[in-house]
């Protein structure tokens, strides 16, 4: 099953999600992350939605997002040049021999330790899925407790091409 990264421009309104997961739903797609914060006009927010699925039929649920009335512009990333990025929490179980290797760990991947307990600590990271589940993988072994992440965010690379993925 391909992965396709959706991204909505859509007004800040009550329900407004709500609509968009329904669509998915009756059509029988699994959302398998979900991130909708501010954009940079104001009274519109930013949707970045990742699914499963054959082109053509994505492609129709891109159709039917881009009628709803609250949604102002849908673009499917797919074979578009584009940047994204997650970001996760992730608490390990540890102690004080274990400690100081998962330190290390977080460093190569450029993670942040953001809290100490006695018996845990949590890091932060930001990148790609790839550097992230390549993270979480070398964690396992040390008993993950907790996992907290963002979902995919994404943006297009440079200018639009113009090859009619976007919809006004």
């Amino acid at each position: 099953m391909e992965k396709h990264i959706i991204t909505a421009l859509v007004e800040d309104k009550p329900g407004v999600l709500n609509r968009i997961a329904s669509l998915f739903r009756r059509r029988g797609f699994n959302i398998q992350s979900l991130a909708v914060g501010s954009s940079e006009q104001p009274g519109l927010s930013r949707m970045t939605i990742v699914v499963g699925g054959n082109s053509r039929v994505v492609e129709q649920v891109r159709k039917q997002l881009a009628k709803l009335i609250e949604v102002i512009k849908v673009s499917d990333l797919s074979g578009e040049s584009f940047v994204s990025r997650e970001f996760v929490l992730i608490k390990v179980k540890t102690n004080r021999e274990t400690r100081g290797e998962i330190i290390q760990l977080a460093e190569i991947f450029r993670a942040n330790i953001v809290d100490v307990a006695p018996d845990s600590l949590i890091a932060e990271v930001t990148g790609d899925e790839e550097k992230v589940e390549s993270l979480i993988g070398l964690l396992r072994r040390f008993g993950i407790k907790e996992i907290a992440r963002t979902g995919c965010l994404a943006m297009t690379r440079g200018e639009r091409s113009g090859n009619g993925k976007h919809l006004l």
